[in-house]
Protein backbone atom coordinates (compact mmCIF):
# COMPACT_ATOMS: atom_id res chain seq x y z
CA UNK A 1 0.00 0.00 0.00
CA UNK A 2 1.21 3.45 -0.94
CA UNK A 3 1.14 5.81 1.91
CA UNK A 4 1.51 9.81 1.81
CA UNK A 5 2.81 11.29 5.25
CA UNK A 6 2.28 15.30 5.43
CA UNK A 7 5.60 16.98 6.24
CA UNK A 8 5.97 18.51 9.30
CA UNK A 9 6.29 22.38 7.90
CA UNK A 10 2.40 21.91 7.20
CA UNK A 11 1.57 22.26 10.53
CA UNK A 12 4.05 25.33 11.97
CA UNK A 13 1.98 27.98 13.92
CA UNK A 14 -1.26 26.37 13.75
CA UNK A 15 -3.93 28.60 15.91
CA UNK A 16 -4.67 26.78 19.23
CA UNK A 17 -2.67 23.57 18.91
CA UNK A 18 0.04 23.57 21.06
CA UNK A 19 0.25 19.76 21.30
CA UNK A 20 2.67 17.35 21.67
CA UNK A 21 2.67 14.66 18.57
CA UNK A 22 2.51 11.16 19.32
CA UNK A 23 2.85 8.34 17.04
CA UNK A 24 2.40 4.18 16.61
CA UNK A 25 2.08 2.00 13.77
CA UNK A 26 -0.55 -0.05 12.97
CA UNK A 27 -0.81 -3.21 9.94
CA UNK A 28 -2.34 -1.51 7.10
CA UNK A 29 -3.69 -4.89 6.17
CA UNK A 30 -1.29 -5.52 3.13
CA UNK A 31 1.84 -6.71 5.01
CA UNK A 32 2.78 -3.33 5.45
CA UNK A 33 1.94 -0.54 8.52
CA UNK A 34 0.59 2.75 8.60
CA UNK A 35 1.58 5.44 10.90
CA UNK A 36 -1.29 7.00 13.01
CA UNK A 37 -0.56 10.61 15.19
CA UNK A 38 -2.48 11.24 17.89
CA UNK A 39 -2.52 13.70 20.73
CA UNK A 40 -2.80 12.46 24.39
CA UNK A 41 -2.72 15.11 26.98
CA UNK A 42 -3.61 15.02 31.05
CA UNK A 43 -2.58 12.48 33.13
CA UNK A 44 -1.51 8.92 31.98
CA UNK A 45 -2.99 7.03 34.81
CA UNK A 46 -6.69 9.03 34.25
CA UNK A 47 -9.76 8.01 32.53
CA UNK A 48 -9.28 8.40 29.19
CA UNK A 49 -11.83 10.64 27.17
CA UNK A 50 -11.38 9.54 23.03
CA UNK A 51 -12.16 12.22 20.75
CA UNK A 52 -12.82 10.82 17.18
CA UNK A 53 -13.39 13.27 14.55
CA UNK A 54 -15.10 11.98 11.36
CA UNK A 55 -14.74 13.67 7.63
CA UNK A 56 -12.91 15.77 6.31
CA UNK A 57 -11.78 17.19 9.97
CA UNK A 58 -8.60 15.57 12.18
CA UNK A 59 -7.69 16.18 15.89
CA UNK A 60 -7.48 19.50 15.36
CA UNK A 61 -11.40 20.12 15.86
CA UNK A 62 -11.28 19.11 19.81
CA UNK A 63 -8.38 21.28 19.84
CA UNK A 64 -10.49 23.70 22.36
CA UNK A 65 -12.24 21.00 24.58
CA UNK A 66 -8.85 19.06 24.97
CA UNK A 67 -7.51 21.81 27.87
CA UNK A 68 -11.17 21.51 29.69
CA UNK A 69 -10.81 17.22 30.03
CA UNK A 70 -7.34 17.90 31.38
CA UNK A 71 -8.28 20.49 33.33
CA UNK A 72 -11.12 18.12 34.92
CA UNK A 73 -8.30 15.26 35.42
CA UNK A 74 -8.87 13.09 32.68
CA UNK A 75 -6.68 11.96 29.79
CA UNK A 76 -7.67 13.34 26.24
CA UNK A 77 -6.52 10.89 23.54
CA UNK A 78 -7.09 12.56 20.14
CA UNK A 79 -6.04 10.32 16.83
CA UNK A 80 -6.41 11.18 13.37
CA UNK A 81 -7.61 8.76 11.71
CA UNK A 82 -6.31 6.98 8.65
CA UNK A 83 -5.61 9.31 5.63
CA UNK A 84 -6.19 12.68 8.21
CA UNK A 85 -4.36 15.21 9.78
CA UNK A 86 -1.13 14.13 10.86
CA UNK A 87 -1.61 10.57 10.07
CA UNK A 88 -0.71 8.63 6.90
CA UNK A 89 -2.21 8.71 3.74
CA UNK A 90 -3.03 5.90 1.85
CA UNK A 91 -3.11 7.01 -1.84
CA UNK A 92 -5.85 5.11 -3.94
CA UNK A 93 -9.69 5.57 -2.74
CA UNK A 94 -9.86 1.61 -3.13
CA UNK A 95 -7.73 1.47 -0.11
CA UNK A 96 -10.40 2.62 2.53
CA UNK A 97 -12.99 0.48 3.39
CA UNK A 98 -15.14 0.86 6.44
CA UNK A 99 -13.62 -2.43 7.54
CA UNK A 100 -9.90 -1.30 7.24
CA UNK A 101 -10.80 2.22 9.30
CA UNK A 102 -12.36 -0.03 12.18
CA UNK A 103 -9.28 -2.60 11.97
CA UNK A 104 -6.89 0.75 12.18
CA UNK A 105 -8.30 1.62 15.41
CA UNK A 106 -8.75 -1.53 16.90
CA UNK A 107 -5.00 -1.85 16.53
CA UNK A 108 -4.51 1.61 17.93
CA UNK A 109 -6.67 0.99 21.27
CA UNK A 110 -4.89 -2.37 21.46
CA UNK A 111 -1.55 -0.91 21.12
CA UNK A 112 -2.31 2.08 23.92
CA UNK A 113 -4.36 -1.18 25.84
CA UNK A 114 -6.72 1.95 26.75
CA UNK A 115 -9.59 1.16 29.28
CA UNK A 116 -12.39 2.48 31.25
CA UNK A 117 -12.76 5.29 28.01
CA UNK A 118 -15.11 7.57 27.62
CA UNK A 119 -16.03 7.73 23.72
CA UNK A 120 -16.95 11.45 21.97
CA UNK A 121 -17.79 10.56 18.62
CA UNK A 122 -18.77 12.84 15.81
CA UNK A 123 -19.90 11.73 12.17
CA UNK A 124 -17.38 8.85 10.97
CA UNK A 125 -15.94 9.22 14.47
CA UNK A 126 -18.97 7.42 15.63
CA UNK A 127 -19.56 4.92 12.75
CA UNK A 128 -16.14 3.88 13.30
CA UNK A 129 -16.45 4.27 17.37
CA UNK A 130 -19.65 2.75 17.59
CA UNK A 131 -17.97 -0.42 15.84
CA UNK A 132 -15.12 -0.40 18.50
CA UNK A 133 -17.63 -0.17 21.09
CA UNK A 134 -19.69 -3.32 20.26
CA UNK A 135 -16.36 -5.24 19.39
CA UNK A 136 -14.77 -4.34 22.50
CA UNK A 137 -17.37 -3.09 24.53
CA UNK A 138 -15.33 -4.08 27.87
CA UNK A 139 -12.83 -1.16 26.99
CA UNK A 140 -15.71 1.12 27.02
CA UNK A 141 -17.04 2.82 30.11
CA UNK A 142 -19.66 5.49 28.25
CA UNK A 143 -20.61 6.62 25.06
CA UNK A 144 -20.99 10.53 24.06
CA UNK A 145 -22.27 10.89 20.57
CA UNK A 146 -22.71 13.85 18.65
CA UNK A 147 -24.23 14.42 15.06
CA UNK A 148 -23.29 10.63 13.98
CA UNK A 149 -24.97 7.42 13.82
CA UNK A 150 -24.28 3.79 12.71
CA UNK A 151 -25.71 3.00 9.37
CA UNK A 152 -26.52 -0.30 8.41
CA UNK A 153 -28.22 -0.25 4.79
CA UNK A 154 -31.30 2.18 5.43
CA UNK A 155 -32.23 5.02 2.86
CA UNK A 156 -30.26 8.08 4.15
CA UNK A 157 -31.93 11.67 3.99
CA UNK A 158 -31.26 13.77 0.92
CA UNK A 159 -28.39 16.59 2.70
CA UNK A 160 -26.38 13.47 2.82
CA UNK A 161 -26.67 11.85 -0.34
CA UNK A 162 -26.34 15.12 -2.60
CA UNK A 163 -22.99 15.32 -0.05
CA UNK A 164 -22.10 11.63 -0.98
CA UNK A 165 -22.20 13.13 -4.69
CA UNK A 166 -20.52 16.51 -4.41
CA UNK A 167 -17.31 14.56 -2.57
CA UNK A 168 -16.91 11.93 -5.71
CA UNK A 169 -17.50 14.78 -8.15
CA UNK A 170 -16.37 18.40 -7.07
CA UNK A 171 -13.00 19.06 -8.79
CA UNK A 172 -11.33 20.95 -6.16
CA UNK A 173 -12.22 19.39 -2.95
CA UNK A 174 -11.61 22.02 -0.65
CA UNK A 175 -11.42 20.71 2.65
CA UNK A 176 -11.48 24.29 5.33
CA UNK A 177 -14.34 25.75 3.40
CA UNK A 178 -16.04 22.15 3.68
CA UNK A 179 -15.62 22.64 7.23
CA UNK A 180 -16.57 26.53 7.39
CA UNK A 181 -19.75 25.61 5.64
CA UNK A 182 -20.96 22.76 7.88
CA UNK A 183 -20.67 25.64 10.99
CA UNK A 184 -23.09 28.06 11.80
CA UNK A 185 -20.64 30.32 13.94
CA UNK A 186 -18.22 32.58 12.13
CA UNK A 187 -14.78 30.80 11.16
CA UNK A 188 -11.28 32.51 10.69
CA UNK A 189 -8.98 31.89 7.36
CA UNK A 190 -6.31 30.85 10.23
CA UNK A 191 -8.78 28.40 11.31
CA UNK A 192 -9.65 26.92 8.00
CA UNK A 193 -5.72 27.17 6.90
CA UNK A 194 -5.74 24.69 9.53
CA UNK A 195 -7.93 22.54 8.44
CA UNK A 196 -6.38 22.47 4.70
CA UNK A 197 -3.50 21.87 6.19
CA UNK A 198 -2.53 17.94 5.91
CA UNK A 199 -3.43 18.24 2.55
CA UNK A 200 -0.76 20.20 0.40
CA UNK A 201 -2.39 18.66 -2.68
CA UNK A 202 -5.31 16.58 -4.13
CA UNK A 203 -2.86 13.55 -3.84
CA UNK A 204 -3.46 13.53 0.11
CA UNK A 205 -7.10 14.03 -0.36
CA UNK A 206 -8.17 10.27 -1.36
CA UNK A 207 -9.05 9.48 2.47
CA UNK A 208 -11.35 12.45 2.38
CA UNK A 209 -12.78 12.14 -0.65
CA UNK A 210 -14.25 8.39 -0.13
CA UNK A 211 -15.21 8.66 3.03
CA UNK A 212 -18.89 9.91 2.47
CA UNK A 213 -18.94 6.85 -0.37
CA UNK A 214 -17.83 4.32 2.24
CA UNK A 215 -20.93 4.90 4.31
CA UNK A 216 -23.27 1.65 4.21
CA UNK A 217 -26.42 3.33 2.43
CA UNK A 218 -28.04 0.28 0.64
CA UNK A 219 -28.70 -3.36 1.99
CA UNK A 220 -25.66 -4.76 -0.96
CA UNK A 221 -22.84 -2.89 1.00
CA UNK A 222 -20.38 -4.78 2.53
CA UNK A 223 -19.98 -2.63 5.82
CA UNK A 224 -24.15 -3.37 6.24
CA UNK A 225 -23.53 -7.10 8.02
CA UNK A 226 -20.98 -5.84 10.02
CA UNK A 227 -22.76 -2.76 11.34
CA UNK A 228 -26.01 -5.41 11.95
CA UNK A 229 -24.05 -7.50 14.11
CA UNK A 230 -22.62 -4.18 16.09
CA UNK A 231 -26.04 -3.08 16.53
CA UNK A 232 -26.98 -6.40 18.10
CA UNK A 233 -23.99 -5.67 20.84
CA UNK A 234 -25.60 -1.80 21.33
CA UNK A 235 -28.82 -2.86 21.96
CA UNK A 236 -28.11 -4.74 24.95
CA UNK A 237 -25.20 -2.14 26.09
CA UNK A 238 -26.38 -0.95 29.62
CA UNK A 239 -23.64 1.28 29.96
CA UNK A 240 -24.13 5.34 30.08
CA UNK A 241 -24.86 6.58 26.75
CA UNK A 242 -25.31 10.65 26.15
CA UNK A 243 -26.44 12.43 22.62
CA UNK A 244 -25.56 15.84 22.39
CA UNK A 245 -26.40 16.62 18.94
CA UNK A 246 -26.69 20.47 17.25
CA UNK A 247 -29.46 22.48 16.40
CA UNK A 248 -28.34 23.32 12.85
CA UNK A 249 -27.50 20.20 11.22
CA UNK A 250 -29.48 18.86 8.42
CA UNK A 251 -27.24 15.61 7.67
CA UNK A 252 -27.63 13.87 10.90
CA UNK A 253 -31.15 15.83 12.14
CA UNK A 254 -32.92 12.74 13.83
CA UNK A 255 -29.93 10.37 14.69
CA UNK A 256 -30.00 11.28 18.58
CA UNK A 257 -33.45 9.63 18.72
CA UNK A 258 -32.35 6.54 16.97
CA UNK A 259 -29.56 5.96 19.46
CA UNK A 260 -31.87 7.05 22.35
CA UNK A 261 -34.18 4.14 21.06
CA UNK A 262 -32.16 1.53 20.43
CA UNK A 263 -29.42 1.83 23.01
CA UNK A 264 -30.68 0.37 26.31
CA UNK A 265 -27.49 2.57 28.13
CA UNK A 266 -29.33 5.86 26.48
CA UNK A 267 -32.22 5.66 28.82
CA UNK A 268 -32.81 8.64 31.44
CA UNK A 269 -30.15 10.22 30.31
CA UNK A 270 -29.51 13.94 30.04
CA UNK A 271 -29.61 14.43 26.16
CA UNK A 272 -29.31 17.87 24.92
CA UNK A 273 -28.99 19.81 21.68
CA UNK A 274 -27.00 22.22 21.34
CA UNK A 275 -28.27 25.83 20.25
CA UNK A 276 -26.85 27.66 17.18
CA UNK A 277 -24.51 25.19 16.61
CA UNK A 278 -24.12 23.17 13.19
CA UNK A 279 -22.48 19.71 11.95
CA UNK A 280 -18.98 20.16 13.37
CA UNK A 281 -20.34 20.92 16.71
CA UNK A 282 -16.61 21.03 18.16
CA UNK A 283 -16.05 23.48 16.33
CA UNK A 284 -19.13 25.77 16.69
CA UNK A 285 -19.12 25.24 20.53
CA UNK A 286 -16.43 23.12 21.67
CA UNK A 287 -15.72 24.62 25.11
CA UNK A 288 -19.80 23.96 26.00
CA UNK A 289 -19.44 20.47 24.82
CA UNK A 290 -16.64 19.83 26.54
CA UNK A 291 -18.06 20.83 29.79
CA UNK A 292 -21.53 18.88 28.91
CA UNK A 293 -18.72 15.99 28.67
CA UNK A 294 -17.15 16.64 31.65
CA UNK A 295 -20.69 16.62 34.10
CA UNK A 296 -21.66 13.57 32.51
CA UNK A 297 -18.97 11.45 33.34
CA UNK A 298 -18.52 12.81 36.66
CA UNK A 299 -22.05 12.03 37.30
CA UNK A 300 -21.97 8.58 36.13
CA UNK A 301 -18.56 7.58 37.55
Amino acid sequence: MRALRTPDECFSNLEGYPFKPNYLNVPDGEGGELRIHYVDEGPAASPPVLCMHGEPSWSYLYRRMIPIFTGAGLRAVAPDLVGFGKSDKPTELSDYTCKRHVDWMHAFLNDLDLKNITLVCQDWGGVIGLRLVAEQPERFARIVASNTGLPDGGQMNQAFLDWQKYSREVPIFKVGKIIKNGCVRPMSEEVQAAYDAPFPDDSYKAGARIFPSLVPTSKDDPAVEDNRRAWQTLSRFEKPVLTVFADSDPITRGGDALLQERIPGAKGQPHTTIKNAGHFVQEDAGEEFAEIIVDFIRKTS
